[in-house]
């Protein structure tokens, strides 16, 4: 296993839709496995392919608690079936990091995912690990968490990222 580069924005390949996996091989298993590595080395609870530079259907979550046993979904071209309710909680992302805003999603969804085997399965979620799945399935669409935000907060939060991203690299430079 190896640990994969996270993208972060505003790298344009986040904002690009992924397309179905139709070939479910040692070369899928091996890139959710990378993922899973990643994803608890961020650390983080999802991840999904298009942060690793994959424009593949693919998503990984564990939203379990640090001292329970490994609740892992590895979950190949996924899609939410049912969407009940309204939560607004707080989000952040690995692919932008240092930044959490509220985010409206559905407070319970019904998943349907195959696994690596390619196996068709069906899962209902709901608090964290709902939204968790449809953070997830918006990278897939090419959508951040950000971009659910209203016109206002988002470009608020652009000039602050922006400007937090101009004065690190000017950082670093001087180093």
């Amino acid at each position: 296993m190896a640990l994969l580069e996270i993208l972060r924005y505003p790298d344009p390949l986040l904002k690009q839709k992924s397309a179905p996996v139709s070939e479910f091989n040692d070369q899928l298993k091996q890139l959710a496995a990378d993922m899973v590595e990643t994803m608890y080395a961020a650390p983080g609870v999802g991840l999904a392919a298009p942060q690793v530079g994959a424009l593949q259907r693919l998503i990984i979550l564990d939203c379990s608690a640090k001292d329970e046993p490994a609740d892992l979904l590895v979950a190949v071209n996924p899609e939410i079936i049912a969407g009940e309710g309204d939560s607004l909680e707080e989000e952040g992302c690995l692919s932008v990091p240092g930044y959490w805003a509220s985010v409206k999603r559905h407070a319970t969804v019904t998943l349907r995912y195959q696994d690596t085997d390619g196996q068709v399965h069906e899962r209902e979620a709901d608090g964290l690990l709902a939204i968790g799945m449809q953070h997830e399935i918006d990278h897939l669409e090419g959508v951040l968490f950000v971009d659910r935000l209203s016109p206002l907060k988002r470009s608020m939060f652009r000039k602050k990222y922006m400007k937090a991203l101009k004065e690190k690299e000017a950082k670093n430079a001087e180093a």
